[in-house]
This record gives structure tokens, C-alpha cells and sequence, in this order.
């Protein structure tokens, strides 16, 4: 894989108990590190979510609560999985939308503050839909000649993922094989929360996504009606997007004050 590295770079695919960020929990992560030399470092763990894994999403990945119960939660791991991924990039498929806001919000319900303001994030699948519009199953068979054969086993989809990734490289001369580019290019819009909650305008003003201010600029909505502040930490959105929203408050307030 001709790809300049600035740091190692980790493809990561999760199972989850469902795809509400804010109240689902992580089953499975599996993790392959490319590092600069081009070396692989692989790990896979099993996490208790502490919440029951509904039937028909063990029917899709065939992780059981029997399975997990005797398996740490995610606090236990948080330490170990952040010193995996500690300085490099992270990419996977859907991640920008789904991976990293369910990673960070686990890291977060956990107390623990893993800082992504320095990596790059590449979406293959952002990637692929630009170029083919496809799912990941019919990109590994479109770009690799190979049938999925494990589908929603995490490992196996990581791996799906990556070889996905390096046959893009090789079949696009218009990317870039610099992590930057990559990553701007596997973005579909500036989200500032992960979650797609909160946006940069072309201004590069922070706008809400959604709801009665939609497309409105945070600041204006903060000023004119302050309630939609407390209604949105009150309510059940992302802790992460919370977050980001306070620390526009903690700006638009310091700035009144200079």
C-alpha cells in the first residue's frame, strides 16, 4: 500500500447492541494498526454492554448476552483500547457517522477523555459512495474479487474494510495517498459533534442540523432563545455533542465579555 504515513493509522469495526449512540453500547471492537513501517498489529475484544443485546441484533452479528456476561464492560477496557489507538489516525466504514461517535461516547460514559482534535478520520465507505455507491459486502467484492464471507463479524469486516481501502489507492489515481487528503475526502459534510448535530456553515459558523433551528447559527439561537440550551442538555442526545455545544456557549459568552 503506497500511503504516506505521519503516524500509524487503526481500522476499526464495531458490534453494538443497536445504532442509538446515546443509549447503545459496544459488544465487539476489533482493531487491525497499519504502522508506518507497515507492520499489523491486530486485537479483538469482547465487552459485556451491560445492557441486553436485543435478539434480533444477536440474530445479525451472533454476539449473545451469554456470550458477554462474563466479558469486562467498557470502563475496564477503556485504558487498554486507548493506548492501542493512542496517536493514530482511525478509519473504518460508516465510521465518521456510526464507529467513532459510538467509540467516543463510550469513552466518555466511561470518565474518560480520548482527545481525536490531532488525528485524521478517513470514512471508507464515504469513499466508495462517492466513487460506486455501494455497501461494504459489494465493495470487497467489487474492489477485491472476493465474496463477504463473514459479514458482521467485527474482525472480519475491520479486515474487509482495509483491503477495500488499499484497492481504492490503487484504482483512483485522483486520491491523494496522504492521510489529509484522505480524510477530507471521506468526509460528507463538516460536522463539529460527530454526530451531525451541530455543523460549520460556509462562514464557518457552527449551525444546528436539525429541529426548529435548523440551519440557523448557534450563536443567534443562543441569544434569542437560551431555553433551546437547557432543553438540548436536558434531553437525550449525544454526550459528546453536548460537549461541543457548552463549549460554543463558554465562547460566545466569553467573547461578550471582551
Amino acid at each position: 500500500m503506497d500511503l504516506k504515513l505521519d503516524k500509524p493509522i487503526c481500522f476499526f469495526d464495531l458490534e453494538t447492541t443497536g445504532v442509538n449512540v446515546s443509549n447503545d453500547r459496544i459488544v465487539e471492537i476489533s482493531i487491525i494498526k497499519i504502522n508506518i513501517d507497515k507492520t499489523e498489529d491486530s486485537k479483538t475484544w469482547l465487552i459485556n454492554p451491560t445492557i441486553p443485546i436485543p435478539p434480533k441484533v444477536s440474530v445479525i452479528h451472533g454476539i449473545t448476552d451469554e456470550m458477554v456476561k462474563d466479558m469486562p464492560n467498557f470502563s475496564e477496557l477503556a485504558t487498554e483500547i486507548s493506548e492501542f489507538i493512542k496517536d493514530c489516525h482511525l478509519a473504518g466504514f460508516n465510521s465518521n457517522k456510526f464507529d467513532v461517535p459510538m467509540l467516543i461516547e463510550e469513552f466518555l460514559r466511561a470518565d474518560f477523555d480520548f482527545d481525536i482534535s490531532n488525528i485524521e478520520m478517513i470514512d471508507v465507505q464515504n469513499i466508495f459512495h462517492k466513487m460506486e455507491k455501494r455497501t461494504l459486502s459489494a465493495a470487497y467484492k467489487f474492489y477485491c474479487g472476493k465474496e463477504h464471507e463473514n459479514a458482521h463479524s467485527s474482525l472480519s469486516d475491520a479486515r474487509a474494510t482495509y483491503e477495500v481501502f488499499k484497492s481504492q489507492l490503487e484504482k483512483y489515481n485522483e486520491l491523494e495517498k496522504n492521510i489529509k487528503f484522505l480524510s477530507n475526502f471521506s468526509r460528507m459534510r463538516r460536522n463539529l459533534d460527530l454526530s451531525g448535530y451541530i455543523l460549520e456553515n460556509e462562514k464557518g459558523k457552527p449551525i444546528f442540523s436539525f429541529g426548529k433551528y435548523k440551519g440557523n447559527e448557534i450563536s443567534d439561537v443562543l441569544k434569542n432563545d437560551p431555553g433551546y440550551y437547557s432543553w438540548i442538555m436536558k434531553s437525550d442526545f449525544p454526550k459528546y455533542t453536548k460537549n461541543i455545544l457548552n463549549k460554543i456557549r463558554l465562547s460566545e459568552l466569553n467573547n461578550k465579555i471582551t
